[in-house]
């Protein structure tokens, strides 16, 4: 099953379209003339905005939700025939795919490319179309996010020649993509529920990769163990892809080599080019994210043209400001910043405090974190006691259940909380049940100058917004 050729006039309703990757996929049909409706949890989400504004009417779930015009449907992969909507779209036997699906189908229409990997792919995706944009290429970005240089939507439309996109592995739903290029940011242990140990993470990234064509071009961070072996494991078994390295221990064009840190500057070269690139926003990791992009954008021009403008792409990065829910600013008030990062795996909890802790040095870093399911919980139970150590105070939350998932009684939000306070020796690690009960404790905590950061694929988003409010009383 496809989407259709032409979308335009064509009525088509998303079941689950608060999703951020649906939330993209509805920007791109509204772009095409499609006419959008969805249906989804009455739960508010930053994508209610981004919906409302491109005229796109969200109802609850209910089979009366759909139109009876509506003559297509995309449901995100987490809802089948349970869900009420689903059902009637089935009962009507109205043709649907799922998100994957889609996003899939509408790949084979471009000359396309793909970021995928367990970190980073967001803001690698979000970069590749800052820089793409600044220089003119008639490309398509696809983002898991809001982009604020994207006028804060998931997509920016240059043209119809390439798209790129962000792929997720979860579920191998990136093997519904047709790439040309991929951009391998990481591969480690994540989605227990489904990849059991690193042998199955690691195949369905080796069936990824192996979905590239006859001289296809794999860009992959050498700094990071996963991406390297499966890049070395690939490599021998295709001969024919062309292999483009990037990091700091990489050689060649995109060997980074790091600036001296200090106070709001994250600086760096990239060996291509015999010049300074700058970012504004914090993190080792962000700037390995900057290089892909950088390299992905370059290997792109090179189909149009000879002609590579390094001034409008370093522009570009240094303008950056990240994507929702990444190291996002959600405002300052009386001298205390709040922000708030999906970071929801130990690695990249981690590496985003560390980036913090160096572009902010003068700041006490106030961390909340909620636990995402009880599968990654269990399984990285110790790296997560480990991952806050740039925490000056720490704040967990019970887990946030996934409904793909069961709860087998193994672990807790409080037993995490034990285990990190125990690797925190000296420093305040605080267990609250409720946000409501994490306000009460902030309000005792927070001072002038403070950096405080919501963290985590859970619902502890919210309370930056009401302390920002509560402070501003």
């Amino acid at each position: 099953m496809q989407l259709p050729e032409k979308l335009e006039g064509m009525s088509i309703h998303l079941i689950g379209a608060k999703g951020t990757g649906m939330c993209a996929l509805a920007e791109l049909l509204v772009s095409a003339g499609a006419v959008v409706t969805g249906s989804d949890v009455d739960e508010v989400f930053y994508t209610d905005s981004i919906l409302a504004g491109l005229g796109v009417d969200v109802r609850s779930f209910k089979k009366d939700s759909l139109d009876g015009d509506t003559v297509f449907v995309v449901r995100s992969a987490a809802y089948d025939g349970t869900n009420p909507v689903v059902a009637e779209a089935l009962n009507r036997g109205l043709p649907m795919l799922t998100y994957p699906e889609a996003l899939g189908d509408l790949s084979a229409r471009y000359d396309a490319s793909a970021v995928a990997g367990v970190h980073g792919k967001t803001t690698t995706t979000a970069l590749a179309g800052i820089v793409l944009r600044a220089l003119g290429s008639p490309a398509t970005v696809v983002v898991g996010s809001a982009v604020a240089g994207f006028g804060n939507r998931s997509t920016w439309t240059g043209g119809d020649r390439f798209m790129v996109a962000e792929t997720c592995e979860y579920r191998r739903h990136f093997l519904h993509y047709h790439p040309r290029r991929i951009i391998l940011t990481s591969v480690e242990p994540d989605h227990q529920d489904f990849y059991p140990d690193y042998e199955s993470i690691r195949a369905a990234f080796l069936e990824f990769l192996d979905k590239l064509p006859d001289g296809g071009e794999l860009i992959y961070c050498s700094d990071d163990s996963g991406a390297l072996e499966i890049a070395t494991i690939f490599a021998g078994k295709r001969p024919d892809i062309r292999l483009y390295p990037y990091g700091e221990s990489a050689g060649g064009a995109w060997k980074i080599i790091p600036g001296e840190p200090a106070a709001g500057k994250n600086s760096f070269h990239i060996g291509a080019f015999d010049r300074e690139f700058q970012l504004a926003v914090p993190g080792r990791h962000v700037v390995m994210d900057a290089v892909a992009a950088m390299a992905l954008s370059y290997l792109l021009k090179r189909e149009e043209s000879e002609y590579f403008d390094v001034d409008a792409a370093a522009e570009a990065l240094a303008g950056f400001r990240g994507s929702r829910r990444r190291s996002e600013i959600v405002g300052e008030t009386a001298g205390i910043m709040v922000m708030d990062d999906y970071a929801h795996h130990p690695t990249a909890i981690s590496t985003t405090l560390k980036g913090l802790k160096a572009f902010y040095p003068d700041r006490r870093l106030i961390v909340d974190f909620m636990p995402h399911t009880y599968s990654r919980t269990a399984a990285l139970l110790n790296e997560f006691a480990d991952s806050f150590g740039d925490a000056d105070i720490l704040i967990l939350h019970p887990i946030y259940a996934s409904a793909r998932e069961k709860y087998d009684g193994s672990v807790t939000g409080r037993i995490l909380w034990e285990k990190a306070a125990s690797r925190r020796p000296g420093y305040p690690t605080l267990y609250c049940e409720t946000l409501d009960e994490a306000a009460g404790e902030l309000s005792g905590i927070l001072q002038t100058g403070d950096l405080f950061i919501t963290l985590g694929a859970g619902n502890n988003w919210p309370l930056g917004q009401r302390i920002l409010k509560e402070i501003s009383r």
